[in-house]
């Protein structure tokens, strides 16, 4: 054991037994977070319109300040933005984390001197966890990647501005650094694909021990891998055994992961976002993710049914339940109040408490009440595809509404790594999986106002195609899961049809 991860177990341990102390009191630990916040917020422009000095307790914090998205609070964020100090939070940002909105178009997300230290903390304390519980730490005497946004930064009437990714790329501690691959110059290339090339010709030949990053992109670097190398990464990288990874469920992709790596390898969640860094997996034989109750954030959280009605109710940690649909609402140490992030989370355990992701408030599909969510069409798919040798490079679903004939039905866009023998039994269980979870979309099959649900194939690299057409290929970009339109559907259709 060299010196290096001999001093890993160790900081685990201490790292770990500080965790114990806030996890084991959840209420206690949000309430401190909470008065810190308003106390510290207190003189802001946002404090004073929304009298921070009368609030005593959550209850006037609730009736005081709305839940807003960024646009509902894009006037504060706004001022921010021009140079002026002390709107939302003491001071200036140190940072703005640029981020592609839907509606908003650009989206500047502050990062301040108090909210920075956490990113990169909850990054390292995930690691930790994993070596604390397993005892497994030579992979830190190995060459690491991050699949990363470019950590360019330009500047914003005084304040830095970059991509989330990037940022944090300044941040790597020194005794990584020697570790860490690709080099700087690599990192700061633009173009995806050029980018992905040119980290395969550098990482080809070195001991890579960790990967990471957003799934759909590691699987390209993985893929071009072994184009080049004409054998699974795990030849190439005989001490890669740590697969980390944020951004989107990793279940779909794990199949074909294995298939490209040639065996398993261990992996940990991240649930990181420009707003914050929200939770990571601290266990590896326990479901969900360790939300992070003492990094600056004050989290509510509204049922997902409940959400688009008028006042909905909002719950603190302490009243949440388990198995319930949530939209995660944060107020943070960089200024954010009562704002809805956009993604629903569910808990799975309570002691801790640990969540998973389920989807997004805006991706669903309800064009007749079904209400179906991220997390329903994944677990769907991994159901119908367990115990087979079918391999899912990506996919996404949409509502076909006026179908030429016959009616309505869900259109599942899948890209297959060989189109499977028969389709219509895969649609089949599918439509089973899917049913038995959602009980609306049951109902609407066997009323006959949808018919079962029907697979498109899309060709090979279809889904990069189209990343690429709307200039959203590589970096921290996803492909939605669920679209309640057919603005995805259409394009990837258009794109089968034009091949």
């Amino acid at each position: 054991m060299s010196v290096k991860s001999f001093a890993a177990q160790i900081f685990a341990r201490v790292v770990h037994a500080q965790t114990q102390k806030w996890a084991q009191n959840p209420e206690a630990t949000q309430k401190r977070i909470f008065e810190q916040l308003i106390e510290q917020a207190r003189q802001t422009v946002f404090g004073q319109d929304h009298h921070f000095e009368q609030i005593k307790t959550y209850d006037d914090f609730a009736q005081k300040v709305p839940v807003r998205d960024y646009e509902a609070l894009r006037f504060y964020i706004d001022q921010t933005v021009s140079g002026k100090e002390n709107i939302t939070w003491p001071g200036k940002p140190l940072y703005y984390a640029k981020t592609s909105g839907t509606t908003s178009g650009a989206k500047y997300i502050p990062i301040s001197k108090e909210s920075m230290p956490h990113h990169i903390q909850a990054a390292r304390n995930a690691i930790l966890a994993y070596v604390y519980q397993t005892g497994k730490a030579d992979f830190v005497d190995g060459k690491m990647i991050f699949l990363q946004g470019s950590p360019t930064l330009e500047d914003k009437n005084g304040v830095q501005l970059g991509r989330l990714s990037g940022i944090v790329a300044h941040y790597v501690p020194k005794y990584l650094q020697k570790n860490r691959l690709p080099s700087w110059e690599t990192n700061c290339i633009e173009d995806w694909e050029t980018k992905v090339d040119a980290i395969v010709d550098e990482t080809i030949h070195e001991d890579m021990t960790v990967i990471s990053g957003i799934p759909s992109w590691v699987q390209m670097y993985f893929e071009r891998l072994q184009q080049k190398a004409q054998k699974p990464v795990g030849d190439i990288f005989k001490n890669f055994n740590l697969f980390i990874y944020g951004g989107v469920n990793y279940e779909p992709y794990r199949a074909k992961f294995e298939k490209l790596i040639g065996r398993k390898v261990d992996s940990i969640e991240l649930f990181p976002a420009s707003e914050g860094f929200f939770a990571y997996q601290d266990s590896q034989t326990e479901p969900g993710m360790l939300l992070l109750l003492n990094s600056g954030i004050f989290y509510e959280f509204i049922k997902t049914d409940e959400f688009f009605t008028e006042n909905p109710k909002r719950y603190t940690i302490g009243q949440v339940e388990l198995g319930v649909n949530y939209a995660l609402i944060i107020s943070t140490n960089a200024g954010l109040w009562a704002y809805n992030i956009g993604d629903t989370v569910m808990f799975v355990c309570k002691k801790p408490y640990r969540l998973v992701v389920t989807g997004r408030i805006k991706h669903f599909i309800s064009a007749f009440g079904e209400h179906v969510i991220g997390k329903e069409v994944e677990t769907a798919l991994q159901q119908a595809t367990q115990g087979t040798d079918i391999r899912i490079t990506e996919f996404t679903v949409a509502p076909q509404i006026s179908p030429e004939s016959g009616l309505p039905y869900h259109e599942w866009l899948i890209e297959f790594e060989s189109i499977p023998s028969n389709l219509d039994q895969l649609a089949e269980q599918l439509d089973v999986f899917m049913r038995k979870q959602n009980v609306y979309y049951d109902d609407l099959i066997a009323g006959k106002v949808l018919r079962p649900l029907v697979i498109t194939p899309v060709m090979q690299n279809g889904f990069q195609q189209y990343m690429k057409s709307v200039g959203k290929l590589g970096g921290q970009n996803k492909i939605p899961r669920l679209s309640n339109d057919r603005i995805i559907a259409d394009a990837l259709i258009k794109l089968n049809a034009d091949a």
